[in-house]
């Protein structure tokens, strides 16, 4: 029987370094927890930011914690589309060459060069959950979702082995609202050719040179 993996909503957010942290609220100031998120450790702040690109801005933008060594922006295509910044879709923590923004906070503000993301849609889990189900971190994965009368399949969704996750897919507003998700929505990764995953673009690839499988 296939593993339910439920599938969460990633808003945009953002992680700031400390360093950063200071610059747009003071050198004495401290981020404020305000709830817990699904993965453990990670929380939402009181803090909020406005984040600016050539088109146009978001306040209140949501800041969680802890810090990170690197500040790191998470939007949609959409959201890109807005601030008039390219989207580039990356995991995270994976912010070389991405493109960068203004942000603004009470305190101050600062033009980075880079961190602005789309999050590769990915799956938390623990090593015994990707035994389980027979995949390995860093591995992509279809996941095919259960919703009322939009189920779709995603492809290239990465797995992420960690002993400290939850299980959960994250998946960005856009993503979301392609496949109207229900109140608890749900997938489970969906394996083809004889059990295994597969990259979409592989088999693109081979579909077009008339291999078939």
């Amino acid at each position: 029987m296939s593993q339910k993996i439920p599938i969460e909503t990633s808003a945009r957010h953002i992680h700031l370094s400390r360093g950063d942290f200071e610059i747009l609220f003071g050198k004495d100031q401290e981020l404020h927890y305000r709830k817990e998120l699904s993965q453990p450790g990670q929380y939402l702040c009181g803090e909020r930011v406005t984040v600016s690109g050539p088109k146009g801005s978001f306040e209140n933008f949501a800041v969680l914690g802890p810090y990170r060594k690197e500040t790191q922006i998470e939007l949609s295509m959409t959201d890109c589309r807005k601030l008039g910044i390219p989207g580039v879709i990356r995991q995270s923590g994976d912010i070389a060459g991405t493109p960068g923004c203004t942000l603004t906070g009470p305190a101050g503000s600062l033009t980075l060069p880079r961190g602005v993301i789309v999050a590769k849609r990915h799956i938390h889990m623990t090593p015994s959950e990707a035994y389980r189900m027979n995949v390995r971190d860093n591995e992509d994965v279809f996941v095919i979702t259960e919703s009322f009368e939009r189920a779709l399949i995603f492809a290239d969704v990465v797995v992420r082995v960690h002993p400290n996750y939850r299980l959960a897919m994250h998946v960005d507003t856009d993503e979301a609202n392609a496949f109207g998700s229900d109140a608890s929505p749900y997938g489970v990764i969906l394996k083809l050719f004889d059990g295994k995953s597969y990259n979409l673009q592989m088999w693109a690839e081979e579909l077009e040179a008339g291999i078939r499988r």
